[in-house]
C-alpha cells in the first residue's frame, strides 16, 4: 500500500473497497450475527469472562471469532453490553480494547472481581464462564 493510501485508510477507517472495515455486514444489523453477539454478552455473568472463540461456538459459528470482534468495536450500549468481559483464548485481554485500553478493561474487570495479572491476563480457569444459564439466541 503506498504511503498516501496508507494515510487515507488510517483517516478514514477504511481499507480496500471503501467500505469501513468495521462496519457491520449488510444485514447483520436487525436480527444478524452482531445483534446475537450483543445477545450472548448480556448473559456474561458480572465476575466472569468470554472468549471471542466461545461467543462464536455458542452462536453455532466456531469460526467467527474474528466476526465476534468486529461486533465488539461497534457496540452500540458500551456500558450495557459488557465487551469488557471478552478476552482472547489465552486470557489476555484486547491491547485496543475500544473503549480506552487494555488498563480500563482491566480495571473494569478488577471491579467485577475478576483477577488480572501484570501481563493483563486472567486465568481462564478460575474466571472462565461454562455458560451455566446461557439462553440460546
Amino acid at each position: 500500500m503506498r504511503a498516501e493510501s496508507l494515510s487515507q485508510a488510517e483517516s478514514t477507517g477504511r481499507k480496500g473497497g471503501g467500505r469501513d472495515v468495521f462496519s457491520p455486514p449488510a444485514g447483520s444489523e436487525k436480527g444478524g450475527f452482531f445483534r446475537r453477539v450483543y445477545e450472548v454478552l448480556r448473559q456474561v455473568p458480572c465476575g466472569k469472562v468470554v472468549t471471542y472463540g466461545q461467543i462464536a461456538a455458542m452462536l453455532g459459528a466456531p469460526r467467527m471469532a474474528r466476526q465476534v470482534g468486529y461486533a465488539l468495536h461497534v457496540n452500540p450500549e458500551p456500558g450495557v453490553i459488557p465487551c469488557h468481559r471478552v478476552v482472547n483464548r489465552f486470557g489476555g485481554l484486547a491491547p485496543a480494547f475500544a473503549f480506552g485500553g487494555r488498563e480500563v478493561q482491566a480495571e473494569l474487570l478488577r471491579k467485577e472481581g475478576v483477577a488480572v495479572d501484570e501481563e493483563f491476563l486472567v486465568d481462564l480457569s478460575v474466571f472462565q464462564w461454562d455458560g451455566e444459564g446461557y439462553i440460546a439466541v
